[in-house]
């Protein structure tokens, strides 16, 4: 989709920026902050599965765009053998778009008001529970076997490894 509407508007598209080879590292950070360490790595391959995730990124991006606030650097010096980084005050990217200026009258007003309309709290507890309908969702899947992974924390499930023990107990267990 984004792919046609550049090719219709004469916009060229690359996957990365010309020698800069490290622009992937940038992506996969977001990856891990964004997507990670919220639903964290099982496979979502069936269409409730699909549906959930498209609701709860619905919910995780108003989250992390109006009330996650950011630090942004603002300067490394090298003093001897140290660096020292100076950054901005934290701010969300609502707060940094507003503060840019470069937003029409009623675009911010449309966000002002979208802002307004949110409760931090009942968007924390919809996106909780979103988390765990997914969860649950894939724990009863076919070919699971009953295996119920456990959920420590946000975006914390068991390793790989610890899943094959698990596994390997159950098999080997009368």
């Amino acid at each position: 989709m984004i792919w046609r509407y550049c090719k219709g508007k004469g916009i060229r598209m690359s996957r990365s920026r010309p020698y800069q080879k490290n622009d992937n590292a940038w992506v996969e950070q977001r990856n891990w902050t964004h997507v990670r360490k919220m639903v964290g790595y099982q496979r979502f391959d069936t269409m409730p599965e699909l549906l959930l995730l498209s609701e709860l990124y619905g919910y995780l991006r108003q989250y992390k765009n109006f009330f996650q606030p950011t630090m942004k650097l603002q300067s490394k010096i090298r003093a001897g053998g140290r660096i020292q980084r100076r950054y901005e005050t934290a701010l969300t990217p609502y707060q940094r778009l507003l503060e840019s200026g470069q937003l029409r009258s009623q675009a911010e007003k449309q966000l002002r008001q979208q802002y307004q309309s949110l409760n931090v709290a009942a968007l924390r507890r919809k996106i909780d529970e979103l988390r765990d309908r997914l969860f649950r969702v894939v724990e009863n899947k076919p070919g699971s076997e009953g295996i119920q992974l456990r959920r420590r924390g946000i975006g914390i499930s068991i390793q790989r490894w610890a899943r094959s023990q698990v596994l390997h107990q159950l098999r080997t267990s009368p």
